[in-house]
């Protein structure tokens, strides 16, 4: 049976399509070590998104490797090092691509199902 929610749950393969530009968004705002990161867009998504070590972590990889974000070391405090991740200047023009194409994309699934912008208010 077809539910109009097909494709939504947590971790699904249809989000984890957008996890680059997520991360990016979460890391604008401060470094985070990865289990920050996934409890940040929990957070910011009210729980609608959720995504495991599986998922998460080989993003961050990739995301090292094109040069978006660099990683340090924090020995600070209890506890054994964590890995922290910081967006570069390549990372932050990375999310304003994103961004963009973000808008553009949803702008068209908004016009395909009649959505209507909502009223702009002063």
């Amino acid at each position: 049976m077809y539910t109009s929610d097909r494709g939504m749950n947590k971790g699904s393969s249809q989000n984890s399509g957008n996890l680059v530009g997520l991360i990016l968004a979460v890391l604008e705002s401060e470094p985070m070590h990865g289990y920050g990161i996934a409890r940040e867009i929990e957070k910011r998504s009210a729980d609608a998104l959720s995504y495991g070590e599986g998922t998460l972590y080989p993003a961050l990889r990739g995301l090292e490797q094109a040069g978006f974000v660099q990683t340090n070391w924090d020995t600070s405090g209890s506890g054994p090092a964590r890995k922290v991740y910081n967006l570069t200047p390549e990372g932050t023009l990375e999310l304003a691509r994103v961004r963009d194409a973000w808008r553009s994309y949803s702008s068209a699934v908004d016009q395909v199902l009649g959505v209507m912008p909502k009223a702009q208010t002063a």
